[in-house]
């Protein structure tokens, strides 16, 4: 089963259209940024394929969907 999870788009590292462009992105900044914590690689669930960067902080954990909340599928846990 998909692990779907909540995020603010504002909060993105950055958003890619190539899965391993978006992976390889993510074990950058893992490796420049150590105390982060994990970073996750998430793909939307709308619209054209696309890949967006979070750090697993920044989750959203109220159900409560402000109108800025999108729901994305982890991908790549880092």
């Amino acid at each position: 089963m998909d692990e779907v999870v909540l995020f603010n788009p504002g909060n993105s590292i950055g958003n890619f259209h190539d899965y391993h462009e978006a992976v390889q992105t993510a074990q950058i900044y893992r490796d420049r940024h150590l105390d982060s914590g994990h970073v996750l690689v998430v793909k939307s669930e709308h619209g054209e394929p696309s890949f967006d960067i979070f750090l697993a902080e920044q989750q959203l954990k109220d159900q409560k969907q402000p109108s800025t909340t999108e729901r994305y599928t982890v991908s790549k846990k880092l």
